[in-house]
């Protein structure tokens, strides 16, 4: 049977809206959830609700707060299975993967549970007797959340735990594509006692979304935007945002560069690349878009690469396999629109590329019914190519060669991305010098571009984001403010910086 599924404001279902089916990309014929699509209105009124619902939420003491933080990560932990099959059925993600990404929440929930406890201020000497100066760290108010599908579940966590546990309420608009496994999710956290209207989730397109969100930040009812998605949609954001003098978080796409040294381990820079390049069928922000091999090593790095792809296993999502299909028909044109951008002068050294089919098959494999494509490695790439520039979402990775670490360098910074980064080396002092020279936020030594964890800082700089940070005690300065207070008890006015006592120095003393 079918799930039909709606936005919740306020604890509420709400209309019916416009139907969109969210399908099973491993089986296109089969619907996973009836979603009714809200309209802008319905956006901004959810912004209303949550405003409303904030001041009381705030006023919980934040270590209770953090108590329904970790109700949250045991209903999470309860619910692991089911959720992860829900994941692996909506979106063709691998079900050993999408175990990991239920993992995550419980991992995001498990570090954020004792921040209750240490929404840390400071107090601050004063150059004034008889004052004292504090700081407090204050929720910024209603947060609206906006994600992308290929993590449905465990990147919406980024936002909503540390949000909610700041003492914010939410707006929560996840990809319609993924509908099922964010509405599983909204029905966990609601579970663990949330008041009603502090997380409203609303469905809704891109272009209902913008003008919801447009309208709502007119009203002053959001006052953080949280996006993650695509850099082109993630200027758009920003701009709106600037527009009200608010600094979104942007988490964006990546060019994810991977440098291996002539005096790599190629048997493991290889089973990195395959991870990162071809897991989750390359629909990852952090996807290893190009490998820069150093001249000596190239040719024997793609010959076990290449290898390596065509034994990895290719297939249905719920079986062992390194590759599923693509998230949904969108993403499907798209990937087919980036294999037009191979040229002459490329040489793809994987044996076949497209959709699979009865007519182009992966030995046994036909495809069935479902959004499959061939795995593809591109070798010879050069700097001024569409390949080696822009974001290719999907199961392809291009190859380039570099004779110098500078030069190495030099490429993994050309397309502007600033996501993250590998380099595979046994040299510290190599390294070290990739470190310092590589512009991403996010630097892997000996393992793949991909792979997160709880109490690191998630994010990306240049058109992969705007330097904000997700996870780990970094993300609580986009979800609070700094407030600083000076309490005067000596009786009398004293005027910073010109009721100062002074202290003389004679600073023509030597010895």
């Amino acid at each position: 049977m079918t799930r039909q599924i709606v936005s919740v404001i306020g604890g509420k279902d709400a209309g019916p809206g416009t139907a969109y089916d969210s399908i099973n990309p491993s089986r296109i014929g089969e619907v996973v959830a009836r979603v009714g699509l809200a309209d802008a209105e319905t956006f901004a009124t959810a912004c209303r609700t949550a405003r409303d619902a904030q001041k009381e939420w705030a006023a919980v003491p934040p270590p209770v707060r953090g108590r329904v933080i970790a109700s949250i990560g045991r209903l999470v932990e309860a619910n692991t299975e089911s959720l992860a099959r829900l994941v692996t059925e909506e979106i063709g993600k691998p079900y050993a993967e999408a175990l990991g990404e239920v993992r995550e929440i419980v991992d995001t929930c498990d570090f954020f549970l004792g921040e209750g406890r240490r929404l840390y201020g400071q107090t601050v000497p004063s150059e004034m007797p008889d004052k004292n100066l504090f700081t407090f760290r204050v929720p910024v108010g209603v947060a609206a959340v906006i994600t992308a599908g290929n993590f449905p579940v465990a990147v919406p966590s980024w936002y909503l735990v540390p949000a909610l546990l700041c003492g914010n309420a939410v707006v929560w608009k996840p990809a319609e594509y993924a509908a099922a496994s964010a509405h599983a999710l909204y029905r966990i956290f609601a579970a663990s006692g949330l008041p009603d209207g502090v997380l409203n989730i609303v469905f809704a397109d891109g272009q209902a979304t913008y003008d919801g969100l447009s309208a709502a930040l007119e009203e002053g009812t959001v006052h953080k935007v949280g996006f993650t998605g695509s850099s082109a949609v993630g200027r758009t954001i920003g701009e709106l945002c600037g527009r009200h003098l608010q600094s979104p978080c942007l988490e964006l796409g990546g060019k994810n560069p991977m440098v291996v040294t002539p005096d790599a381990d190629l048997d493991l820079a290889v089973e990195g690349a395959l991870f990162a390049g071809f897991g989750t069928a390359g629909q990852r922000c952090t996807s290893l878009g190009t490998v820069i091999a150093h001249s000596s090593v190239h040719d024997e790095f793609v010959r076990r690469y290449a290898a390596a792809v065509a034994a990895a296993p290719l297939g249905d999502p719920t079986g062992d396999v390194v590759l599923g299909p693509l998230l949904d028909h969108k993403f499907a044109t798209r990937f087919e629109e980036y294999l037009t951008w191979i040229e002459p002068h490329h040489t793809v050294v994987t044996e076949k590329s497209g959709r699979i089919t009865a007519d182009n098959p992966r030995g046994d494999f036909t495809g069935e019914d479902g959004l499959y494509y061939h795995p593809v490695i591109v070798d010879g790439l050069r700097p001024t190519d569409r390949l080696f520039l822009e974001e290719t979402f999907g199961p392809i990775v291009g190859v380039t060669t570099y004779e110098s670490l500078d030069e190495a360098i030099d490429l993994a910074n050309r397309p502007g991305y600033g996501l993250s980064s590998s380099i595979y080396t046994t040299d510290p002092k190599s390294a070290f010098r990739f470190r310092a020279g590589i512009g991403a936020g996010m630097v892997s030594v000996n393992n793949s571009t991909s792979g997160a964890e709880a109490h690191l800082p998630f994010g990306g700089n240049g058109k992969s984001g705007n330097g904000s940070r997700q996870s780990g005690m970094w993300v609580l300065d986009q979800f609070t403010r700094w407030q600083s207070m000076n309490w005067d008890y000596s009786g009398r006015l004293q005027k910073a910086q010109m009721d100062v006592a002074e202290i003389t120095p004679d600073l023509e003393f030597r010895l």
